[in-house]
């Protein structure tokens, strides 16, 4: 079925409504015309009581039409309506005199508002119903009243005008029709894009904040979020979450030429790189903050530098290689001579202790010169924790003990399980040797479970020893920084990295109650890039 208000919605319902209260006044002033008794002096009228009954009538029956009759969503009430509208002032038409009356202004009116709620040609039916009756009652009225001829004239321009008001208003109502559809088409597609720019900046890596000229947050995606650790930013001072953030904008304030430095992120985050672009909305001065994670950048940049390095170290390492092993050859010689007494045996002895110290240094350069591409598998890492802890109980010694804590359900990653095996040996050797200087004897406890936040899977390796000195947290993983007289300083950063080649990421913090924890994040088992 074809809708009955071609304008829809609201306007139509507006339009509807004035056209019940334009029939409710004119019934209105036609009763308070004749209870004043001024028609007679005002028309002309060839049936007197024809009218007085009619002005009541009409007005009568647009009332009930007004109450019982709601705006419709069909065409043949409205129809059946502006029809019995026209055919009761064409009545009043007739009582009142004809085309001198004025009444036929009121029937143009009528039929101008009906081809607004009408369309095409059931709107032209009803001017023509209103100008052919106009006409046939000014000949109906000629016979009786010879004056009436006179008329002819004007009632036809009233019909002209029926028809000239039906085409104008069907262009107009036409016109504004396709204005309407085509700015709720806009509308619809701006909505739409509002919509897709919302998803991407929620989506988007990059962190965006906007802040005002009081440096609170008006707006931040979920990147954003994350990256600074917050659940909630909106409308809160960045003072509260992240003062190196905003030392960085008030730099960029002061001057805005110079790129600001790089920034840690909370909780051991990755690397940021901010940056900041004024914004100017009305009066109000707000900026527009990214935030990049570089930390792929940089690793991608230490990995190119460790692979000259690495060329560089391997080739010296050869060279050192052969040459230690002839003074340690020699040392061993020296030492099984009976002529040395004990103080050169001792001197022997350090020989050896050092010349294998010094290979063990060349071992895990060349090792790290000649690390292979990590090859992810996809682990269940309960059962591979517990197979890994199961076989490395069987090699410690009593005094030595690994406890192992597992959330409940399925834990999967993707992983080289060479690499987790080579990463995990060195963390828990680690533990127990630290456990072992502050108790006697050794502890290590692994604990797997998901983060509630970002749902990726974690281990952590924890003991019980003395933890890092907060000076030395910066330098946990950098190469050749050690704290013991024999270590090499190579175990952690190649945990590191081999953590890193996996998507995985390695954090360190001491613990409240004392001891250290080694944090693995791992990739998710179905987003791995």
């Amino acid at each position: 079925m074809a809708k009955a208000i071609p304008l829809g919605g609201q306007q139509g319902q507006r339009i509807f409504r004035l056209y019940h209260l334009y029939r409710l006044s004119i019934g209105l002033a036609l009763v308070l015309l004749i209870s004043s008794n001024l028609e007679g002096q005002i028309l002309t009228l060839s049936h007197a009581d024809m009218f007085h009954a009619g002005c009541w009538g009409y007005l009568i029956v647009n009332i009930l039409i007004a109450v019982l009759m709601p705006a419709p969503h069909k065409l043949l009430p409205i129809f059946l309506l502006a029809l019995l509208d026209i055919l009761l002032l064409c009545g009043l038409f007739y009582a009142a005199g004809g085309a001198a009356s004025g009444i036929g202004n009121l029937l143009v009116i009528s039929v101008a508002i009906a081809n607004i709620l009408l369309r095409g040609r059931i709107g032209l039916l009803i001017a023509a119903i209103a100008a052919i009756g106009m006409l046939y009652l000014t000949f109906y009225l000629s016979l009786s009243q010879p004056t009436a001829i006179n008329h002819y004239v004007q009632a036809g321009s009233l019909g002209a005008l029926c028809f000239a008001a039906a085409l104008l208003l069907q262009t107009l109502t036409r016109r504004q029709q396709l204005s309407e559809s085509l700015a709720e088409e806009r509308a619809t597609t701006v909505a739409n894009l509002q919509e897709l720019n919302e998803l991407i900046l929620q989506r988007m890596r990059t962190g965006i904040l906007v802040l005002d000229s009081q440096n609170r947050v008006l707006l931040a995606n979920q990147s954003a979020q994350s990256l600074l650790a917050q659940p909630n930013l909106l409308g809160k001072p960045l003072a509260h979450y992240s003062q190196v953030l905003l030392d960085s904008l008030q730099q960029w304030l002061n001057n805005p030429a110079l790129r600001p430095p790089s920034m840690q992120a909370p909780d051991s985050g990755p690397s940021l790189q901010p940056s900041f672009i004024p914004l100017r909305r009305g009066n109000d001065q707000h900026t527009l903050v990214f935030l990049e994670d570089i930390s792929q950048i940089a690793q991608q940049a230490q990995q190119l530098k460790l692979a000259a390095l690495g060329r560089l170290t391997a080739g010296i390492a050869h060279e050192i290689r052969n040459p230690l092993g002839a003074i340690s050859h020699a040392a061993q010689l020296l030492q099984e001579s009976e002529a040395l007494d004990a103080a050169d045996r001792r001197l022997t002895q350090i020989i050896q202790d050092q010349s294998r110290r010094m290979n063990l240094v060349i071992e895990n350069v060349l090792q790290l010169s000649r690390r292979r591409q990590a090859e992810p598998q996809l682990l269940d890492l309960k059962y591979w924790i517990h197979r890994f802890v199961g076989e490395m109980r069987e090699s410690l010694r009593t005094d030595q003990q690994v406890h192992i804590q597992a959330a409940p359900g399925s834990v999967q990653t993707r992983m080289d399980p060479n690499q987790l095996t080579q990463v995990l040996s060195n963390l828990i050797q680690n533990g127990l040797r630290y456990s072992a200087k502050q108790h006697g004897n050794g502890q290590v406890w692994l604990k797997l479970f998901r983060d509630r936040d970002s749902d990726l899977p974690v281990l952590e390796v924890l003991d019980d020893g003395p933890g890092v000195a907060p000076e030395q947290l910066g330098k946990l993983f950098e190469p050749f920084f050690t704290t013991e007289s024999k270590g090499t300083g190579l175990g952690l950063y190649i945990s590191r990295e081999l953590c890193e080649s996996n998507q995985a990421r390695i954090d360190y913090k001491n613990r409240d109650e004392g001891g250290g924890c080694f944090r693995i994040t791992f990739a998710h088992p179905r987003k791995q890039s």
